[in-house]
């Protein structure tokens, strides 16, 4: 199962157009029992177990293994990827955060009206030096 639930930066078709060099299905899903946290010092999120909480994100369909493989490159050794239930009983892969958070809820519409345009740069520059 290649299903993927994005909550932060890959939600975004800008990010995945330069990362996966096409956009896949995205559909809007929920994440009961997770959080979407900032990070210390950094403009991406972290999902990290919070029973109190519904992360909100996207559920991206028809990777193929190969763009899988390179989300998980991308995503090195800060996350983890993990099985979760999404609220509509689907399941789905998702990366989640394994190191220290901040007790704030990431906001993707600032990000994306703040640091979007700079970020897909970096995801750029990252993608020409990691080629399939």
């Amino acid at each position: 199962m290649n299903d993927l639930f994005v909550y932060g930066t890959l939600r975004y078709p800008e990010i995945l157009q330069v990362l996966l060099g096409r956009v896949p299905d995205l559909a809007p899903a929920t994440a009961p029992g997770w959080r979407v946290s900032t990070l210390p010092g950094l403009v991406y999120p972290g999902l990290v177990a919070d029973p109190a909480a519904t992360a909100d994100g996207m559920l991206i369909s028809g990777l193929t293994n190969g763009e899988r493989a390179l989300l998980d490159a991308y995503e090195d050794g800060l996350y983890e990827a993990v099985l979760l239930s999404l609220s509509d009983g689907r399941q789905a892969h998702a990366y989640a955060w394994k190191g220290d958070t901040e007790p704030f809820d990431w906001d993707p519409a600032r990000f994306a009206a703040e640091e979007l345009a700079a970020f897909t740069v970096h995801c750029r520059t990252w993608r020409l030096s990691h080629p399939r």
